[in-house]
């Protein structure tokens, strides 16, 4: 895609979600739907969009397509003006993007994108799809043992697990020499 294909993404806003509470009044259409709080940065307040989304949680990093953008249609042929709705009762004022809003290369439709906590509030999303992990070139690869978890979080193999227990039981007898007043070489 092009730039100018591609212009409607810059009104999109990455945001913080703040709350999550399933939509009450809005079990007719037997989605599931559940009301965000998205705060967008700014000086403006949270706004509240009615979502199918699952995979957003308290402390989401999204992408949000504020009143007044535009989306994809859904056959990918022309776009969707943003407009407040009003979906069982509750106002919506925008929608979370998925990867193919974005023009991102992987992600499902109708699954909300998370993007890591380092893209700044309010501030566009990335043209291509980030990394969650942190990873890319300039990474270098994380220690073995390390205690960063996570969704990401590298698995050892059998060769660094037998190490890290050698490690251990090195470490463990040397402390136990010690204390007897042994000399633990």
């Amino acid at each position: 895609m092009s730039d100018t294909e591609d212009a409607h993404i810059d009104a999109y806003r990455v945001g913080s979600v703040t709350e999550v509470e399933p939509c009450g009044s809005c079990k007719s259409s037997g989605k599931g739907l559940r009301v965000v709080s998205v705060d967008v940065g700014g000086d403006s307040p949270c706004v509240n969009i009615v979502t199918s989304a699952q995979n957003v949680r308290v402390g989401s990093r999204v992408v949000v397509a504020p009143v007044g953008s535009k989306v994809p249609n859904k056959d990918g042929d022309g776009f969707m003006l943003i407009t407040r709705a009003t979906v069982g009762g509750v106002v919506s004022m925008g929608m979370l993007c998925d990867s193919t809003m974005l023009n991102w290369s992987g992600g499902a439709r109708g699954v909300a994108v998370q993007v890591p906590d380092s893209i700044p509030l309010g501030s566009p999303p990335p043209k291509t799809k980030p990394r969650l992990d942190g990873g890319g070139k300039d990474n270098t690869d994380a220690e073995i043992g390390s205690s960063q978890g996570g969704l990401f979080e590298k698995k050892l193999s059998k060769e660094e697990k037998k190490k890290l227990a050698a490690q251990k039981r090195e470490a463990k007898r040397k402390a136990k020499a010690e204390a007897a007043g042994k000399d633990p070489s």
